[in-house]
């Protein structure tokens, strides 16, 4: 029996192969932010126009969250 022979140059990948091993990679890590954004939008937008009966226009302005932050966190008086 013989062993296999291995050559000990380094393997050449085409530079179209690396570079779509690079896009996959990047897809595959940004996957789970841009679910958790949009997750985010979604529940905002069910939240407060479902439960909160008011129009989805508000809940991409920035003064209606400022209000909300104030109510949340306001001094108690």
């Amino acid at each position: 029996m013989t062993a296999a022979t291995r050559s000990n140059e380094p393997s050449n990948k085409s530079s179209g192969r690396v570079i779509a091993q690079i896009i996959w990679m990047s897809i595959k890590l940004l996957i789970i932010p841009v679910l958790c954004i949009i997750a985010l939008i979604v529940g905002l937008a069910i939240g407060y126009v479902i439960l909160g009966d008011k129009p989805l226009s508000d809940v991409f302005d920035f003064n209606t969250w400022k209000h909300m932050y104030d109510l949340v966190f306001a001094e108690g008086g």
